[in-house]
């Protein structure tokens, strides 16, 4: 089972995903919204961010409209942000 960020890990572990909005209701979420210049930008985005969360083995909550791409991450297994979350969130900006 994979653990939730301690109260210590968090401001760190935020910090390295800046651009990334912190939730903290029920247990933590981190989340972060794109806009692209079209639809089919916005579904190349997705595609490749479905790539990295399949290999990583953790699921994003998303949501698209046109060309604007919102990604919710959370570690339903932990009841909250984990390092699962920080990882992806790093490997999803350097797309």
């Amino acid at each position: 089972m994979v653990s939730p960020l301690s109260a210590k890990e968090l401001p760190e572990c935020l910090a390295s995903v800046h651009d990334w909005q912190y939730e903290a209701a029920k247990g933590g979420s981190i989340r972060r919204q794109w806009v692209f210049a079209d639809f089919a930008h916005a579904f190349g985005f997705m595609t490749r961010v479905a790539l990295l969360a399949h290999e990583a083995d953790h699921h994003p909550e998303w949501r698209n409209v046109y060309n604007k791409v919102e990604i919710t991450l959370t570690t339903h297994d932990a009841n909250g942000l984990s390092m699962k979350d920080i990882e992806l969130a790093r490997r999803i900006d350097q797309i």
